[in-house]
């Protein structure tokens, strides 16, 4: 591109668009050199002014696909993680899914009472050692971030629930484990603070090792928002249903026949679902 060329971003801002960022984000999910050259040339080829960053990735992904599906998914699985919005709630339910994974039993939406006021709290998870309770952060935008104040916040509604028992699992106990997991990422200073008084951080790239994206990853727990063949309104139908991740809809298909898939539409939502599962593996 001889001319400078201004993109939108997700939060409405723009900026120039530059080759590197592009480069940089199919580095970080293992893109061959060879597929990063030849997206960035194609992508480049046809960028013009006032494109978006959706945009930008769709045509990114579709190109990245075609050479590498094992790549693509996982190039694919941050936009899925905001395809969970636009509000909180089943960013919510599919937290509770991971600690289900981890063995826990959970409830969500929960209002608890602290030694001074009632708080309403995202996730609580319990098994027979522990009592966790999670905030769950949903951003709907990249460059939103959970900063300072976030984890100020959360860790005050900590302190006060603290002092009280609780009866989960029939079992009077106290709270163990606080936990503040968000979809994009935190701050430094968010970070210095949330380990020095600790609390349980887990952002898309916190900590180096078991962050979010190492987590659905690692444990095939990709978002039923990864599956492109499945419409906005069948995602969201699925997500109402408690069906979250492409594993739950493989071993539930006939949740499509309740929202109305059926047919050759249906089994060719069911092979793309287990083609990312198996890619993952």
């Amino acid at each position: 591109m001889n001319n400078p060329i201004t993109i939108t971003k997700s939060d409405g801002t723009t900026e120039l668009f530059r080759e590197e960022k592009l480069i940089s984000s199919l580095k970080r999910v293992g893109a061959e050199p060879e597929t990063i050259d030849e997206i960035v040339r194609h992508v480049s080829s046809e960028m013009q002014n006032g494109m978006t960053t959706k945009e930008i990735y769709r045509h990114a992904f579709e190109l990245l696909k075609k050479d590498s599906t094992p790549v693509a998914i996982k190039y694919s699985i941050r936009r899925a993680l905001f395809e969970l919005g636009p509000d909180g709630f089943p960013f919510e339910k599919f937290v509770a899914r991971i600690f289900k994974m981890w063995g826990y039993e959970t409830l969500t939406d929960q209002m608890v009472m602290g030694v001074c006021v009632p708080h309403e709290m995202d996730v609580v998870a319990w098994n027979n050692k522990e009592l966790a309770m999670v905030e769950a952060k949903f951003h709907n935008a990249f460059g939103l971030k959970s900063d300072l104040k976030v984890v100020l916040y959360i860790k005050a509604r900590f302190d006060d629930l603290a002092g009280n028992l609780f009866d989960y699992g029939g079992v009077k106990r106290k709270l163990t484990q606080r936990w503040l997991i968000t979809n994009t990422k935190f701050s430094e200073q968010a970070i210095h603070y949330g380990e020095c008084q600790k609390l349980k951080l887990v952002g898309w790239n916190y900590p180096s090792h078991n962050n979010l994206h190492q987590i659905i990853e690692q444990n095939g727990l990709h978002p039923i928002t990864t599956i492109s063949s499945l419409s906005a309104q069948a995602k969201k139908d699925l997500t109402a249903r408690n069906i979250l991740v492409c594993i739950d809809l493989i071993n539930n298909p006939e949740h499509l026949n309740a929202i109305g898939i059926t047919g050759v539409e249906a089994e060719k939502i069911i092979i793309e679902a287990r083609s990312i599962v198996e890619h993952a593996k």
